[in-house]
């Protein structure tokens, strides 16, 4: 019997299959428990280690939480926790980074056969949540206000995961068995590192295509940009500033700070030059740039400074990468021209600054023609938000996964700008919109039985 949908705004019963119509339905009529599971999520302490030896939070308890309900509902789940050695080659990882009590977690809803499997994926942890008095509400009691649901992580991106992990549930729940495989996988250490994402790459975490569950305003986004960070130390050589101080070849001293300002000025020449480039140029992504994002320098307030520091952060596009979608090209260019900078100064000429590269994450994009595209374009318009294609300008694990044979795109109709804010939210409206585009993009993509 045909179901009667003049109850679901945004629906179109005439682009939706009779069991499609029965998901969204069910999606709707749930939404509570949706915004429920949500509100479990955001209770879990899961932010994000500052440094790479800080202890673990509530990591493996969301993750156990998440695998029990999911295996509830019929799902082979696996929670690990990654060796470091699973992860010691890759360019995001610092070196000896460990998971200690912070496990990764697959569900595998498994198929009928011959189908195609998809891969919903979303990271557990958290940016601070400090200064937490500035918060409305406690940032780990998740609240509902006028339609909006307020919690850390509400909008970066545990709705997110609470609507990937409800929808592969309602589908189970209906008992509609897809033709291949539906695997939702949930990863620690997105903020910090991305290495959990790698971590779940060497555990065998693979599909034929794979939605990121970041927000992204409703656009389906096909790429993102990838970004270096360089930190850029010069010396110079400590005097009093309040005498006179003979040339530098005469044993004078030298401004660290001053010096460093050469390079920072190399750097902006740089950026200037690299924007008129064509290469800089995308549809989806805002052009590459070089931020100049801390600067620490002096020991004493009447000496002259010995050494100065510059950290940059430089986001580059896929058509600046390398064959394996890294930026090792642009490295070398950068370098370059600091190099080409310091020649030019006789001090540091002969006291070059030094570089250190912080472990990189890529760019990457997937043809925009990649079934699971249109499929997605389509499943979101079904429930009523038109989609369109579009890019993100923060990296996320879309890029690891892509780079790893499992091409993938980012989708949540939350609005990214929202993330890392003091009262930081999303709106219930979206995380049902979310669940329900998720569903009918499984169906579609991995076929029903």
């Amino acid at each position: 019997m045909a179901l009667d949908h003049g109850h679901l705004p945004g629906v179109d019963p005439r682009e939706l299959t009779d069991s499609e119509r029965m998901v969204v339905d069910e999606i709707q009529r749930r939404r509570d428990d949706l915004v429920a599971l949500a509100c479990e999520l955001i209770a879990f302490d899961t932010t994000a280690r500052e440094h790479d030896q800080d202890p673990a939070r509530d990591e493996a308890a969301l993750q156990n939480f998440l695998a029990a309900r999911l295996r509830g509902s019929g799902a082979e789940t696996d929670v690990w926790e990654p060796a470091p050695e699973d992860v010691a080659l890759s360019p995001l990882t610092p070196p000896g980074l460990r998971f200690d009590g912070r496990p990764q977690m697959a569900a595998r809803f498994v198929g009928e056969g011959g189908g195609r499997s998809l891969l919903l994926n979303g990271h557990i942890d958290v940016v601070t949540a400090e200064p937490r008095e500035r918060w409305r509400s406690d940032p780990f009691r998740a609240e509902v206000r006028e339609g909006k649901l307020y919690g850390r992580g509400a909008c970066d991106m545990k709705g997110g995961i609470a609507a990937m992990a409800f929808a592969a549930e309602i589908l189970a729940e209906l008992g509609l068995r897809l033709a291949g495989d539906l695997i939702v996988c949930t990863v620690t250490d997105e903020e910090s590192t991305g290495a959990g994402g790698v971590a779940a790459v060497a555990h065998g975490v693979r599909a034929d295509a794979g939605i990121i569950t970041e927000s992204s305003n409703g656009k389906i986004q096909i790429a993102c940009r990838g970004s270096l960070i360089p930190t850029i130390d010069v010396i110079g050589r400590p005097g009093h500033s309040g005498m006179a101080q003979p040339h530098w070849r005469e044993g004078g001293a030298v401004n660290a700070i001053e010096k460093a300002a050469l390079v920072s000025e190399s750097l902006r020449r740089f950026e200037a030059d690299w924007r008129h480039r064509e290469s800089n140029h995308h549809p989806y992504l805002a052009p590459g740039d070089i931020v100049l994002t801390m600067i620490t320098g002096g020991e004493w307030v009447v000496s002259y400074p010995s050494s100065c520091r510059l950290v940059y952060h430089v986001a580059y596009l896929p058509a600046h990468a390398d064959a394996n979608g890294w930026g090792t090209a642009l490295e070398n260019e950068i370098a370059e021209w600091i190099a080409d900078a310091a020649r030019a100064d006789p001090w540091l000429a002969e006291h070059p600054p030094t570089i250190e590269w912080a472990p990189q994450v890529p760019a990457v994009e997937v043809s925009p023609d990649l079934p699971i595209v249109p499929i997605l374009v389509a499943a979101s318009a079904a429930v009523g938000r038109p989609g369109e294609l579009g890019g993100s300008d923060s990296w996320n694990d879309a890029a690891t996964f892509t780079q790893s044979g499992t091409p993938s795109i980012s989708f949540f109709p939350s609005d990214g700008k929202l993330a890392h804010v003091t009262d930081e939210y999303t709106h219930v409206d979206d995380l049902v919109v979310g669940a329900k585009s998720l569903a009918l993009a499984a169906m579609r993509f991995c076929g029903t039985a």
